[in-house]
């Protein structure tokens, strides 16, 4: 009998460790940035949500096409129509876990440089892909930045040539997300 208590103790702290090392959030920040000679484009999502897990160093992102905004509703109509076809792909995603979990220190305050590889899919193409960036972790919460460019082809997103002077074929993302731990 002592034997299954201790076992169930056990249990119960190794469970209540893995659970309490999930962070998320519904409302993280994307932007892209596309700086062609005719034009500057900008789009924000402010609905990413986002998972980390600091024990395997699980990261996800889930990005809904539709809720980037632009501050030309032409060009947001474009973006969803013709150019991400967001109909048949509502969404992007990034699955990848963080290499350099080691030097990562969860429980104290300060900013750490940070690698990631995974699997990038948008517009119905997934890419392997390695980027850093920062976690910076504060008071219990972690915020994720980073910057790193695409280029459409990769992605088989298709700029048409009366176009071409307006949208870069290689495009600036940025991640800023703050996660907050599971409760």
């Amino acid at each position: 009998m002592k034997n299954l208590i201790k076992i169930s103790v056990i249990l119960v702290m190794i469970t209540g460790n893995v659970f309490a090392q999930k962070f998320l959030t519904k409302n993280g920040k994307i932007t892209f940035f596309s700086d062609a000679p005719a034009e500057k484009i900008e789009a924000v999502n402010n609905q990413v949500n986002t998972s980390l897990n600091t024990t395997t160093g699980e990261l996800v992102f889930n990005v809904l096409i539709k809720s980037f905004e632009f501050k030309n509703a032409l060009m947001q109509e474009h973006f969803n129509a013709n150019y991400l076809e967001s109909d048949k792909f509502p969404s992007s995603t990034f699955k990848g876990i963080v290499t350099n979990l080691n030097e990562i220190n969860f429980a104290k305050n300060g900013t750490y440089k940070v690698n990631v590889e995974g699997e990038l899919t948008i517009h119905g193409i997934t890419k392997k892909i390695n980027q850093s960036g920062f976690f910076e972790v504060k008071d219990g919460k972690i915020s994720a930045n980073s910057k790193f460019n695409i280029a459409l082809k990769d992605y088989d997103v298709k700029i048409p040539a009366k176009s071409i002077a307006n949208i870069s074929e290689v495009i600036e993302i940025t991640a800023n997300v703050s996660l907050e731990k599971v409760k």
